[in-house]
């Protein structure tokens, strides 16, 4: 089991790039793109209005994954910050812009009742992101000090 949201990501990108062929020497900086973007997209979403629930509805699955708000965010981000800087041809930008929603998709649905009080609720999201564990842990220790975990236990923490 991963440890953590971003443990998730980096296995969904691995595992989705594994059939679009990248040039070995931008290898890194793609699926590097791919997870940080993804992440960010976690990350600037859930200081927004709203953020948090479009962070449960898409991990939940309640959310379709490839029109969610935070899929497209991250989909800007790549393109922006990776595929603009590297020049791989209309095609291959394509084919790897594509795998975001896919990924995106594996992600929803990792989200259930972690604490066991029937329902998906705030704590339940900070047991997903830490990887399971300790609930007293996860509102004192923020996720193993991740940028999301942290935003998440200021936010969650102040509405307690």
């Amino acid at each position: 089991m991963a440890n953590s949201i971003l443990d998730l990501i980096k296995q969904q990108v691995t595992a989705q790039t594994g059939n679009v062929e990248i040039p070995a020497q931008q290898k890194n900086t793609i699926l590097n793109g791919l997870t940080d973007s993804i992440f960010g997209s976690l990350t600037q979403t859930v200081t927004k209005p709203g953020g948090i629930e479009a962070i449960k509805s898409l991990l939940t699955g309640k959310a379709d994954a490839a029109k969610s708000p935070i899929t497209a965010l991250a989909g800007q981000m790549f393109n922006a910050n990776i595929l603009k800087n590297l020049n791989l041809g209309t095609l291959l930008n394509g084919k790897l812009s594509a795998l975001i929603p896919v990924i995106m998709g594996k992600l929803s649905g990792i989200l259930k009742d972690q604490d066991g009080d029937g329902d998906v609720d705030f704590q339940d999201i900070l047991l997903t992101l830490k990887g399971g564990g300790n609930a007293r842990q996860t509102q004192t220790g923020g996720l193993g000090g991740g940028l999301l975990g942290g935003i998440l236990g200021k936010v969650l923490g102040g509405t307690r």
